[in-house]
């Protein structure tokens, strides 16, 4: 149902840097670039995450009680990824850890203050 996530920069460049390396570790890779945008998708996945400078020229924002949630395979997972988006410039929302039974989780804002929530499920 979902073709891609969309999240607003100023500075596609910082956030090409940021993208690139966190979303390598989904084996993602970019896959359109043009001045204004950049999508990246991995092989296994028809869901694409994308940045672009607002059409209108005003300044990006992010929202209030919005967020795009990642899924990882295993908890060291979980944490490898929270810790590359801190060593990327990302800020923590929530360190890694267990939130209920079965569900560990870590939560965390890229540069432009889009707010992620990485998971792992217990099966």
């Amino acid at each position: 149902m979902i073709s891609n996530t969309i999240l607003g920069t100023d500075d596609l460049e910082k956030s090409e840097a940021f993208y690139d390396s966190l979303l390598a570790l989904f084996g993602a890779k970019q896959v359109m670039r043009n001045e204004r945008s950049i999508l990246w998708k991995s092989e296994t996945s028809e869901v694409g995450i994308a940045v672009c400078i607002p059409h209108d020229g005003q300044g990006a924002t992010n929202g209030n009680g919005s967020m795009v949630g990642l899924k990882a395979g295993s908890i060291s997972e979980v944490e490898k990824i929270y810790e590359t988006a801190l060593a990327l410039g990302g800020t923590c929302e929530g360190k890694p850890g267990e939130r209920k039974p079965g569900v560990f989780a870590a939560y965390f804002r890229d540069p432009n203050k889009n707010k992620f929530g990485v998971f792992f499920v217990h099966p």
